[in-house]
């Protein structure tokens, strides 16, 4: 089957990604190497690794990438990220959080820096050319926004203009005083593939139908979507200056009730701030049947909640939930091709098609 897809890039001629994207074993494994290694991942709150000579294994993706990286914070308190798997026979180095100065692996002794770097192996003294730069851990690049960590597996998919394409909007927020609260943290199953959830995020066009709690919170006739490179923006406005952002003279919906600033970051992140904080939702691919959520939420006021539009988060994601197991079920059917979008209110979700597929086509 051909991993290559053409979505035509006017929205009034495209068509959807076709149900075979969605349906195919071997169309889910390629979007390991084709995507999820191209691009970056969360990784964990900045407050799990914040003493000096500590380190903490992260499994990213594990039911899928399963790509063991270790977080460091070396004597300087510099972080670092690199691979978990020695360079001499691939062995895991690390296999829980540990206070120490150097990195040993258990298998055969191999000794590194908590900055990655090869130092010393046992019984390697007539080793030709040794050691070589692939004797260092591989490292990956890191990027700290407020309270998160974040990792890149390709240097070239530049995250950080990304941020900063958020910032011009939310950067007013003091993003830095924000603080995890695990209690308004959950995880959710849901059986479907993880594409169908991004797709159902990326419109909403669903809201007025799917969440009639939501719908009333928001003004749905202004509901607006902002195409960037590798990102995309939905605006919630409401109907009234209640439960809505204080926003700067200078910012551009100055004058606007902006009640929610929805992000999406390609492929599987979502940033959703409201006057409250920040919900963070990582879409994680289990099976093309089965896809893991993760909704982490970040408060700085919590008196802003109460009515505002990210109030009902978990009420909304069981209506999502529904929906989107629906539509996977749908998607098997033998007499359904592919859909078309509508050009006023699916530009997000023609737009994470484009993505996919430029993804999947290109050449290495």
């Amino acid at each position: 089957m051909s991993h290559k897809f053409h979505i035509h890039p006017e929205i009034e001629k495209a068509e959807t990604l076709p149900a075979s994207f969605y349906r195919s074993d071997q169309i889910f494994e390629a979007l390991k190497e084709k995507v999820f290694l191209k691009t970056w991942q969360f990784l964990c709150n900045a407050e799990e690794i914040q003493n000096p000579n500590e380190v903490l294994p992260i499994n990213v993706l594990d039911k899928y990438l399963g790509e063991s990286l270790i977080l460091s914070n070396d004597a300087s308190s510099k972080l670092h990220c690199f691979s978990n798997v020695c360079t001499h026979r691939a062995n895991l180095i690390l296999s829980e959080r540990a206070k120490t100065k150097e990195l040993v692996c258990g298998y055969h002794g191999r000794r590194f820096g908590l900055d990655g770097k090869f130092e010393f192996m046992p019984e390697f003294k007539q080793a030709q050319n040794f050691p070589r730069p692939c004797d260092d851990l591989h490292t990956f690049p890191l990027i700290k926004w407020g309270p998160m960590l974040f990792a890149g597996f390709d240097e070239k998919f530049d995250f950080q203009s990304i941020i900063e394409t958020m910032k011009a909007r939310v950067g007013f927020l003091p993003i830095d005083d924000f603080v995890f609260d695990a209690s308004r943290s959950k995880d959710y199953r849901v059986n479907a593939h993880w594409a169908l959830y991004c797709d159902n995020f990326l419109e909403g066009f669903h809201i007025p139908f799917v969440h009639h709690d939501l719908n009333k919170a928001l003004d749905y006739g202004n509901y607006a979507t902002h195409i960037y490179d590798n990102c995309n923006l939905q605006i919630g406005y409401a109907d009234s200056d209640a439960n809505t952002f204080d926003l700067p003279t200078d910012h551009p919906d100055y004058g606007k009730n902006v009640a929610s600033y929805y992000y999406w970051v390609f492929p599987n992140m979502m940033f959703n701030f409201y006057p409250w904080g920040l919900s963070v939702n990582i879409v994680k691919p289990i099976s093309k049947e089965l896809t893991k959520l993760s909704f982490l939420s970040y408060v700085w006021d919590e008196t802003k909640i109460e009515g505002s539009a990210g109030e009902f988060l978990d009420r909304v994601e069981k209506e999502d939930e529904d929906v989107v197991e629906s539509v996977h079920q749908g998607i098997k059917s033998h007499f359904y091709k592919a859909g078309r979008f509508s050009p006023i209110r699916e530009q997000g979700v023609h737009h994470f098609h484009l993505l996919l597929s430029k993804f999947m086509t290109r050449e290495e």
